[in-house]
């Protein structure tokens, strides 16, 4: 009776074990990536938001993926590795592979400039991409432009989005969006990873948002990689622009760049394109790092910016305003937001609730507005849905 009591339970184990692995198994339903390489077959994403692998390295040891908690990787008689990961949230993912101990881009992969390094990335294809899709709508153009700094004595890179029609026309004249990436990224980001000139074309074309120009500056990061400035100004006694906290505890002092920014940058743009070189017509906005510049740079300069958007990089408390009244005044629109995965907790670095001080603001007669991106972290998903509805209330008066 013990014997087939023990034989019962093992088989009962057993059965356990085997229901488990098919209800875990991944849907199969794979799609090739849209961030593939063009007639790239891998990387594939199902319906759960697993992406699925395929590398061939036959004398390979081993291989895996940067993700987390991924399947581990087996090798066919093809020499073929597959591998798959858990379910991602929507939206764009930096990764690398990892080739018996060597981190390497996929060359499966488009390429983008993240974590410091050019390398890749997969797009899980959202329930609501249709916001940044490509359609048949008049596009605007995105623009390398290479320009002198005094401030750094240097020659500083950026992209310049123009919106549909700005050709046809020799006197009609635009509003300024200058727009930041996050540490770890640079200029090339918002126009790629963000797709934000199609995110502008497509708000223009349904009416929604009015039609402006955005300017992608190189933000001074310290961690990007390539020949950047490298001469940061100490920053002076009682300077309102002190070293900002950064990853691992280190510091990031915005006096290039906001020295670049101001004297250089927004010269240069109202110089060379057809700007309305006005204060009421001129935003700054950005993503975490980006986020941080703007709310340390707009804030000191209030008579430059009057449009204040801040995306998963902080907040701002009545207490950083130091005349409410000339605040009021000046600054039309002041815009936070964060993906509901990053809310809650303790975090310092917002400089508390950053909803809470947005509706402090809004009670104190601020035309302050939070937003939150469903079911997203701090990742470009929440960003690209930021500008989404940070773009309609530009420039609206």
């Amino acid at each position: 009776m013990k014997a087939t009591l023990s034989l019962l339970a093992i088989a009962s184990a057993l059965w356990s074990q085997l229901c488990l692995a098919q209800s875990t198994e991944p849907a199969n339903d794979w799609k090739p990536a849209p961030s593939n390489q063009a007639g790239r077959q891998y990387p594939q994403v199902n319906s759960e938001g697993r992406v699925k692998f395929r590398i061939v390295a036959p004398k390979a040891q081993s291989v895996g993926v940067s993700f987390r908690d991924s399947s581990p990787f087996t090798r066919g008689e093809d020499g073929a590795w597959i591998g798959y990961t858990r379910p991602l949230d929507e939206g764009f993912h930096y990764y690398t592979l990892n080739i018996d101990g060597a981190e390497v881009p996929d060359p499966n992969s488009h390429y983008f400039y993240g974590s410091s390094r050019w390398g890749s990335a997969v797009e899980v294809p959202a329930r609501d991409a249709d916001f940044y899709a490509l359609k048949n709508v008049p596009h605007g153009q995105l623009r390398e432009i290479h320009y002198w700094s005094k401030s750094g004595n240097t020659n500083r890179h950026a992209f310049i989005y123009t919106p549909p029609g700005y050709d046809s026309s020799s006197r009609k004249r635009y509003p300024v969006l200058y727009l930041q990436h996050g540490a770890g990224e640079d200029e090339t980001g918002w126009g790629s990873q963000g797709h934000a000139g199609l995110i502008l074309d497509n708000l223009i074309a349904e009416g929604k948002a009015q039609p402006f120009i955005i300017a992608m500056e190189y933000g001074g990061n310290p961690f990007a990689g390539g020949p950047r400035p490298t001469n940061t100004p100490p920053v002076a006694a009682g300077s309102t622009n002190r070293p900002i906290p950064g990853p691992g505890g280190r510091g990031f002092n915005f006096s290039a760049f906001e020295k670049a920014l101001v004297e250089d940058f927004i010269p240069y743009v109202d110089a060379n394109f057809r700007t309305v070189a006005k204060p009421t017509h001129r935003a700054m906005a950005g993503l975490s790092m980006g986020g941080m510049q703007t709310r340390s740079i707009a804030l000191t300069h209030l008579d430059t910016f009057s449009h204040i958007g801040v995306f998963s990089g902080g907040s701002i408390a009545v207490t950083n305003i130091t005349d409410l009244a000339a605040f009021k005044k000046k600054v039309k629109l002041v815009f936070i937001s964060y993906g509901s995965k990053e809310l809650g907790g303790d975090r310092p670095n917002r400089g508390g609730d950053p909803k809470a001080q947005t509706a402090a603001l809004k009670d104190a007669g601020v035309n302050a507005v939070f937003y939150e991106s469903p079911s997203t972290a701090h990742e470009w998903q929440s960003w690209r849905r930021s500008l989404h509805e940070f773009a309609p209330l530009l420039f609206k008066n």
